[in-house]
């Protein structure tokens, strides 16, 4: 491929409508055949720059595939699934014809120049490049040039041949072709020269077999220009004036619809048609008389003159029909008027050839729009028109905002993407109403005219369709001959071949047929072979050797669908490979393992201990372990086993459930411990449901398992940090006082475990918690002694109450060490007083000390009157030889400004018992 070039004076810029959200389409299959040759594309592409990769972007757009005749591909973005919507149009306006012509006056010779990939020739703006990205097989990737099939392509570049050529006289610019004119050779040598040189200067190549020199006319737009000005061109009414007369009824209709059509324009049309109309009447014998012939011409006369015709305009609605018959197609382009009324701009019709006739009904449809769109690309190219047609099922083919449909026949994707670069609509009309192109396909001429060739995504479609027919065929282990022969002989295929030459039939098929009508839009017949998409459909006597081919390499089920996909079709295919697949021993011999099922989680226990999972760790170190963990807390117990018999690990269990209870369910593995007769009348005895994971699927026992690894790397974490058993209990003391987003409200397993927070070293790290006692102000005495202060302590042994002595030594707040005449002491605050007096009487006892010692509270008093009859129980009763005063609490009430005691029921020497008196 020649090299491409490269404008360097502009970029173009694409422009958002405001508020659009950015469309991501998916990308579309590939056909397993074509992924080299795509792969390939890609990689030419992005070496000429034209394209590069990406890792994301908010815009995506799917790309088709067209095979060409020499087998390379072309790449088309589909830029009408999203992009298009969103762009605001380039408000810059194409020529109007009259400009064109006049600056070609005067001129005697004529120059044609065409430029190669014009648009890939633009390179885009930088910040507007992720809004043309593709989506392929092989990732992202954006384009750096302007691509065919943007909305705004055709406005963007004209305005760039306008600005290059917009001071050299006799030059005009209509999109990709540019006209110039000389007044004679040395003139239009000068002309071209400068042309050539502004278009080196700009950076743009040209396609040099494309480009045409010292021409004495041009057709353009309709028209042919030459030295003597302009005229029309006589092919914009060479359809209808080569228009043969009807003959029959159904032919007859057709034309005078057509004269309906435009019987607005046409003066006297009753008068002119009356003898035709006879023909139409009930049991009227069919009679093509001198008078039916006249009245024949003389109308096509009117349908070709200047009143209904007229010429191309730029600024008014453009209207594109088409339509197809058995045999031919024709189409017409119209000005829609603000009054309803149409006026054609030029007609075109030709006969269909014999491989064409041998098209399904949707296929001639589809071939007369890309007959029309070709013919009258000049005047459709870079501005929105209306596609008619009177075949529904075209809306979804050509229509669809989502892209191509995947499985749409060859011919019909590869006309869509013809239509990639064209801003159109396409509407459905009844045939009752479409007259206009109706009578053009059916009344045409015998010859077949040579359509003008088309840069624009000009394809041999019939070619390419028979390299993807060869293609396909390739890859079966039988000849195309073979698969022909047989599609003749197979009596579901031959009514299938049948329905898409000619019609499918309305009510409802069954079995076989029913896949097919399904799938009636995407089926073709190429050479009497039946295609689906770009496979080949398959007989039914041929399909056990294709399915036999097809697993010659014992491809697995996903593999295997996608080699056949990519050659072959029939109903129920994918079925059959999968049959295939599983019942062929040597891939089932060689088979992985089957895809794991998503764990399922044990139901939520209860509360705690209610299910345990107990599992064996080791040798780990040369010891064994056995773990239990809870399911509901996640309290775990480790112990170190002696062995792993039965008998060791039921004297371990047995031990377990003593601390915390019989749990209701026990869950193992199949080690023998947990699998002899003495485990199951363990748990018998006990009352426990014991369950088994399954042999060789650990994950059953999910709880212990992990824990088992947990403590595993425990081990090998702390292996310095002292002997096994101390790395456990560090290790199970941190794990259990941790929070565990596994245990409800994320607590610890402790405090899940026992509605607690166990102690633990870290709590001497916290200020000292403050204790809510009872106090009594009133009774509230702040005492304390210092060290070498000679004090009283209360003796319990002989006759002496109190005993002199130093203090020593402070031990807490309220206790003291005293050193005694003879040895030492601790007592309590309570139980010592100042040593003020060196005589104490042994009857009488401070009054200081009274009330410090006296009860609190009534509790307290009823308290110390149990503890003094218990006493009494055990000790003999020592006899009091005096009395002893009750001992008084003095209250204060400053409002009354009085003192009280209060003797709680006390007994006073000079009276009687009282609650309280006055002092």
């Amino acid at each position: 491929m020649e090299e491409l070039g490269e404008c360097k004076k502009v970029k173009a810029l694409l422009i958002l409508k405001p508020g659009v959200t950015p469309v991501f389409r998916p990308k579309r299959p590939v056909p397993y055949a074509a992924l080299p040759i795509v792969e390939q594309e890609l990689e030419r592409l992005q070496r000429s720059g034209i394209i590069e990769p990406v890792n994301f972007s908010d815009w995506a757009a799917p790309i088709v595939i067209v095979k060409k005749p020499n087998g390379s591909i072309r790449l088309c973005a589909d830029y009408s699934t999203g992009l298009n919507e969103a762009l605001e149009a380039h408000q810059y306006p194409l020529p109007v014809p009259e400009d064109l012509f006049a600056k070609l006056n005067g001129g005697k010779y004529f120059a044609k120049l065409d430029l190669s990939d014009a648009y890939l020739q633009i390179p885009v703006a930088d910040e507007c490049k992720h809004y043309l990205t593709i989506n392929t097989h092989k990732g992202l990737f954006r384009y750096n040039r302007l691509p065919f099939g943007v909305k705004t392509a055709p406005s963007i570049f004209q305005q760039v041949m306008d600005t290059m050529l917009q001071d050299i006289p006799g030059t005009a610019a209509y999109l990709d072709d540019i006209l110039i004119m000389g007044t004679d050779y040395a003139d239009l040598e000068n002309k071209v020269d400068t042309v050539l040189r502004r278009i080196a200067d700009y950076g743009f190549r040209l396609r040099a077999e494309k480009c045409d020199f010292y021409m004495e006319q041009v057709r353009y737009l309709g028209f042919i220009i030459d030295k003597n000005g302009r005229k029309p061109d006589p092919e914009n009414v060479e359809a209808i004036k080569s228009m043969p007369p009807p003959t029959d009824v159904s032919t007859l209709r057709s034309f005078l619809g057509m004269v309906s059509h435009y019987g607005v324009f046409l003066p006297d049309l009753h008068r002119h048609r009356a003898p035709l109309n006879c023909l139409l009447k009930k049991d009227t014998k069919w009679f093509w008389s001198t008078e039916c012939q006249e009245a024949f011409l003389k109308l096509k006369q009117l349908l070709s003159s200047n009143l209904l015709l007229t010429h191309y305009d730029p600024d008014l609605p453009i209207i594109v029909a088409a339509d197809a018959s058995n045999y031919g197609i024709g189409a017409v382009i119209s000005h829609a008027y603000p009054d309803g009324s149409e006026k054609a701009i030029a007609h075109a019709a030709r006969s269909l050839t014999m491989t064409e006739r041998n098209y399904s009904q949707i296929e001639k449809e589809a071939l007369a729009i890309i007959f029309a769109v070709k013919k009258f690309h000049k005047m459709l190219f870079g501005r929105q028109f209306t596609l008619l047609t009177d075949h529904k099922p075209l809306l979804t083919v050509f229509g669809s905002k989502k892209g191509i449909p995947v499985y749409t026949a060859n011919r019909l994707q590869r006309w869509a993407t013809t239509l990639l670069g064209y801003d159109f609509k396409i509407k459905y009309q009844p045939t009752t109403d479409f007259g206009q192109a109706d009578a053009l396909s059916r009344l045409i001429g015998l010859h077949e005219k040579q359509e003008e060739e088309v840069l624009v995504a000009a394809i041999d479609v019939e070619a390419e369709v028979h390299k993807i027919l060869s293609d396909a065929v390739s890859g079966l282990p039988v000849t195309f001959e073979a698969i022909k022969e047989a599609s003749k002989k197979d009596n579901v295929l031959k009514i299938v071949r049948h329905c898409i030459l000619n019609k499918w039939p309305s009510s409802r098929l069954h079995g076989e047929l029913l896949q097919y009508f399904r799938r009636r839009e995407s089926l073709t017949v190429v050479d009497s072979c039946i295609m689906f998409g770009h496979r080949i459909v398959i007989p039914r006597n041929l399909r056990h050797q294709a399915i036999k081919q097809f697993h010659s390499g014992h491809p697995g089920i996903s593999k295997m669908k996608s080699l056949a996909r990519s050659y072959a079709y029939w109903p129920s295919m994918d079925h059959e490979i999968e049959q295939k697949c599983r019942s062929c021993w040597s891939c089932q011999e060689a088979a992985k393992n089957p895809t794991r099922a998503e764990p399922q989680p044990w139901p939520k226990p209860d509360g705690p201990w209610q299910r345990i999972h107990a599992d064996f760790a080791g040798p780990i170190q040369g010891r064994n372990y056995l773990v239990v963990v809870d399911a509901f807390t996640k309290w775990p117990e480790v112990y170190d086993m002696p062995n792993t018999t039965s008998e060791s690990t039921i004297r371990r269990l047995s031990g377990l459930f003593a601390c915390f209870g019989v749990p209701e369910i026990l869950v193992t593995d199949n080690g023998t411990q947990f699998m002899s007769s003495a485990f199951k009348r363990f748990c018998n005895e006990n009352g426990i449901l014991h369950l088994q994971s399954p042999p060789y699927h650990p994950q059953s026992n999910g709880q212990a398992e992990r824990f088992v690894d947990t403590i595993k790397r425990a081990l090998v974490k702390g292996g310095g940090e002292g002997v096994p058993e101390q790395v456990i209990n560090k290790f199970l003391m941190s794990y259990r006082v941790t929070p565990n987003p596994a245990v409800p409200e994320g607590k610890s397993p402790a405090e899940c475990m026992f509605g607690r927070k166990i102690r633990t070293v870290f709590n001497s790290m916290l200020p000292p918690r403050k204790t809510n006692k009872p106090t009594n102000e009133n009774r509230k005495v702040n005492r304390s002694f210092q060290v070498g202060e000679k004090v009283l302590v209360r003796s319990y042994q002989g006759n002496k109450k109190w005993e002199p002595g130093v203090i020593e030594r402070r031990i807490g707040n309220v206790l003291y060490l005293v050193r005694k005449d003879v040895g030492k002491c601790i007592r309590h605050i309570n139980q010592m007083q100042r040593n003020d007096s060196t005589v104490v009487t042994e009857n009488r006892l401070p009054f200081q000390l009274l009330v410090d010692s006296s009860p609190k509270n009534h509790h307290e008093r009823k308290y110390r009157k149990d503890k003094r009859r218990r006493e009494k129980a055990v000790q003999p009763s020592r006899v009091m030889e005096r009395k002893r005063n009750a001992t008084p609490k003095l209250q204060v009430d400053p409002r009354k400004k009085s003192y009280t005691t209060d003797f709680k029921g006390g007994r006073c020497d000079d009276g009687p018992p009282v609650n309280s008196r006055k002092l």
